[in-house]
């Protein structure tokens, strides 16, 4: 989307803007879920700009603990179809914590490629499993007596409390034959497990859910569109979800297809009239006209108001020209003098060198306006656009013969689409 502005002493204008979505990878996997997020601008928070998890949630966090999961940053599934159940039985107090019920999930960060789908751009996602649980269930007998603690207590301390350095949900759901059960995993932590105290015959991880951590990329600096991307986590025996080496799942695979969706915003509007530009001396004609002063320059300043969430770039196109800028032209006699434009930028919009845009000269070649970076959503901050006749081309225009009205199209453009 461009936006343009002219001015001829006219002016016309042009608007960029864009969007940004998410990137959807094939897979082999049996289990494969989306996760999603967006970045939209918002004008009540201008400074807050990262993107917002949309995935629609499941397990855990919803049923039980959204306060707590909103506090830590955390977003729950479950699994479709996944269950893992035991190919043996499960000795009372095994010492081999693998020859039970015991849990490790790749709670460490791994980054995954988001690819736009239009321009081929890459980004990072970061994504760590920060949870596991679900529904288990067993034989019975010893149904969840196995479970009690040695010495007598409640069976179920041992899934309220699992060793450390996971951490237990006081959730008590529960029968004679199956619970419900959730444990917190720090980062980067290894397997936390239970030790029965009686003899189970089967055992089974029935429903699969898990929660995760995101880090997303800083929208500001990234293109509208849709970005993209896979990973792919193994289950099973030495897998990334690995849960012993009794207990074996259906599925050896689940993969996680992450959707980026960015809707930038840039605006740009110019105040009712001022796609006219009329250039005057300092002051005004009068000290010309009554005291035959020559004017310094001719100029004129005209405000605009923009919006901007995304990068761009700034471009200049001419009715004349003259050089690398554009030109007025004396309607009579077809002289032309150079007029030369400039923009200054509001707060917190920056050039490629996080240098302030004062002053900045539009040129017919792009230089020096290739890129332009806010550093937060920028919600309608006045900006200028300068145009000016040097000196000594008025006096091109003031000479006797010359004709009283030069006149030019002007297009400035603001333009999103920066790669």
């Amino acid at each position: 989307m461009k936006l343009f502005f002219s001015s001829g002493a006219m002016a016309a204008l042009s608007l960029a803007g864009g969007l940004l979505a998410g990137l959807h990878t094939s897979s082999v996997a049996a289990v494969e879920q989306e996760i999603t997020a967006k970045f939209v601008p918002d004008p009540a928070n201008p400074l807050v700009n990262r993107f917002v998890n949309t995935t629609p949630e499941s397990g855990v966090c919803p049923r039980f603990i959204a306060a707590r999961c909103a506090q830590l940053g955390i977003f729950s599934l479950q699994v479709p179809r996944l269950k893992f159940r035991s190919m043996q039985p499960i000795p009372a107090g095994h010492v081999d914590p693998r020859q039970g019920a015991t849990f490790s999930v790749p709670s460490s960060w791994r980054t995954v490629d988001v690819v736009h789908n239009r321009t081929g751009e890459r980004e990072v996602v970061e994504v760590r499993i920060a949870g596991i649980g679900g529904t288990w269930s067993l034989a019975r007998p010893p149904g969840v007596s196995a479970w009690t603690p040695p010495g007598g207590g409640y069976w179920r301390n041992p899934w309220i409390s699992p060793p450390a350095p996971c951490t237990g949900l006081n959730i008590n759901i529960a029968g004679v034959n199956h619970a419900y059960f959730f444990w917190l995993v720090p980062e980067g932590a290894g397997a936390c497990g239970v030790v029965p105290t009686m003899d189970i015959p089967w055992f089974e991880h029935a429903t699969v859910e898990y929660v995760y951590e995101l880090k997303t990329p800083n929208p500001l600096g990234m293109s509208s569109g849709e970005y993209r991307g896979s990973l792919t986590y193994t289950t099973g025996p030495g897998g990334d979800f690995d849960f012993g080496d009794v207990m074996l799942p259906n599925d050896p695979v689940i993969t996680l297809n992450f959707t980026l969706d960015v809707q930038h915003s840039l605006k740009v509007e110019v105040p009712p009239g001022g796609h006219r530009v009329e250039l005057i001396p300092q002051g005004g004609w009068q000290a010309w006209l009554n005291q035959g002063r020559k004017p310094v320059r001719l100029f004129r300043d005209q405000t605009f108001s923009v919006s901007a969430s995304s990068r761009f770039k700034m471009q200049l196109e001419c009715q004349y020209s003259a050089g690398n800028t554009c030109a007025l032209r004396d309607t009579g006699s077809s002289q032309q003098v150079p007029l030369n434009i400039g923009v200054s930028l509001p707060g917190g919009l920056a050039d490629a060198a996080g240098q302030p845009v004062q002053r900045r000269p539009l040129r017919l070649d792009g230089s020096g306006t290739e890129l332009f970076q806010p550093g937060y959503y920028v919600d309608r901050k006045p900006g200028t656009l300068h145009f000016e006749v040097a000196g000594e081309h008025v006096e091109q225009m003031l000479r006797e013969g010359a004709g009283n009205t030069w006149s030019g199209n002007a297009t400035v453009i603001w333009d999103s689409e920066v790669l």
